[in-house]
């Protein structure tokens, strides 16, 4: 019975362990992407930019009103129909029907609707630089998960190691080789290094944790896939950080944003200025009444009154602008300062990306250069611990001393997982500002 509960234990286990979903870079994007709260607040304020077009275009059209009137008189009056004053209580209405249709604005309506396609445009940019940053949080928390796996492993040998030295120098005690005191220390070794594997073991619980909590999921057996992590390559992948700064300028959004600020407010100086231009719109109207003797009833039946009394027309209008209090002086001024203050952000924001990708690439330098050292440390760490386990074993070093070799071993082995893993992300973030980075 008890092999029969471990074996179904067991087959449960695995089955749970086949069907856990280990997510790749690119379904933790898109999941980033389609539950990120900023980005479903953009998507709206886009639906509302499109609307704001739909609304421009409808300037465009003409007004058609329908109207319809009635009331009651009594005593003397003109009786709607015969027009002749009476003396009697009569109820009377009217319909019409007008409609209207602005023929010249000074292009008000044109500019109005390109400045809402604009709004479109705009919209798409803000919501393009969200999901940039978004991505590179993502890139960033999915490289911190491999980053702790791999640091996890590297402990995980040395306590192997701690474990194996045990059962030598309990053997070597038992023999009378050395004394129980360095057997106690290898002990104590072995249990820091076990303490080293609890440390990381909650540090990799973290980084899936701050990764699951971007893409709004459950943290419960949550997992990701692994990841052809390459070496770095200690060659920078770009000549100079002005060859990235001028691809940059092409295909950031908040530049081309600031851009578009600047187009929208030349339209607000035309919008301003059409003040200055005469208006012309023309009107159609189609009118008639109705009356009804509540006393002696209908002189005319109710469709020939309508017929009857029918009338239209149509007119035009022209408005000319000759003083309004400096109004539209004083707009049009705002508009060419607002355009200025524009231009000038758009120079902030060359400015302060050129400085981002300065440093960016600055920092893949210094990274690269950290990784190379580091990677040189650690072989030759590796080579000093060998030699000295080596010796160790033959008793020709104290435990003292080969603790200190393996510490020195260790930092060197968090040391180069730290900087390799440092050094792809900034590459990446230098890759990010081509638009050269590509989410595997």
């Amino acid at each position: 019975m008890k092999t029969k509960i471990i074996l179904f234990a067991a087959f449960f286990s695995a089955l749970n362990t086949f069907s856990q979903k280990k997510w790749t870079l690119r379904e933790c994007v898109d999941q980033a992407l389609e539950k990120n709260i900023s980005i479903q607040q953009n998507k709206l304020s886009l639906e509302l930019a499109k609307k704001d077009v739909a609304i421009a275009e409808g300037n465009f059209l003409p007004n058609l009103n329908a109207s319809t009137g009635g009331n009651l008189n009594f005593g003397s009056g003109f009786d709607p129909v015969s027009q002749n004053r009476v003396t009697t209580s009569i109820f009377g209405g009217s319909v019409a029907l007008s409609a209207g249709y602005t023929v010249f604005n000074g292009f008000r309506n044109t500019n109005t609707y390109k400045q809402a396609e604009l709004g479109i445009e705009s919209s798409l940019l803000d919501l393009q630089k969200i999901e940039n940053d978004i991505s590179l949080f993502v890139v960033n928390g999915y490289l911190n998960v491999l980053f702790a796996k791999e640091n996890l492993s590297a402990v995980k040998i040395q306590y192997e190691i701690s474990k194996k030295q045990i059962e030598a120098a309990d053997s070597r005690f038992k023999s009378g080789v050395i004394a129980k005191g360095e057997l106690l220390n290898t002990q104590s070794t072995a249990a820091t290094n076990l303490q080293n594997v609890i440390t990381q073991e909650n540090a990799l619980d973290i980084a899936l944790l701050n990764l699951a909590q971007l893409l709004q999921v459950s943290v419960e057996n949550f997992d990701i896939a692994p990841l052809d992590v390459k070496k770095p390559t200690t060659s920078l992948i770009y000549a100079n950080s002005s060859s990235v700064y001028e691809k940059s300028l092409e295909i950031m959004p908040e530049i081309t944003r600031a851009k578009l600020a600047i187009e929208n407010a030349d339209l607000d100086i035309k919008i301003s200025e059409s003040f200055y231009m005469p208006s012309i719109s023309a009107s159609a109207g189609l009118s008639t009444n109705y009356g009804y003797n509540l006393k002696s009833g209908p002189d005319t039946p109710f469709f020939n009154q309508l017929d009857d009394n029918l009338g239209y027309g149509v007119g035009f209008n022209i408005s000319i602008p000759i003083f309004n209090r400096f109004q539209t002086k004083n707009n049009v001024a705002k508009s060419k300062i607002n355009k200025n203050i524009f231009e000038t952000r758009l120079e902030s924001e060359k400015l302060a990306l050129k400085q981002t990708i300065e440093q960016a690439f600055l920092d893949v330098k210094t990274a690269l250069k950290t990784y190379e050292a580091a990677e040189i440390s650690l072989q030759a760490q590796q080579e000093a611990f060998k030699n000295a386990q080596e010796r160790y074993n033959f008793g020709a070093v104290t435990l003292f001393d080969f603790d200190q070799v393996r510490t020195r071993l260790v930092n060197a082995q968090a040391t180069m997982i730290r900087s390799k893993y440092d050094a792809i992300f900034k590459t990446k973030v230098l890759q990010f500002y081509t638009g050269e980075l590509v989410l595997e």
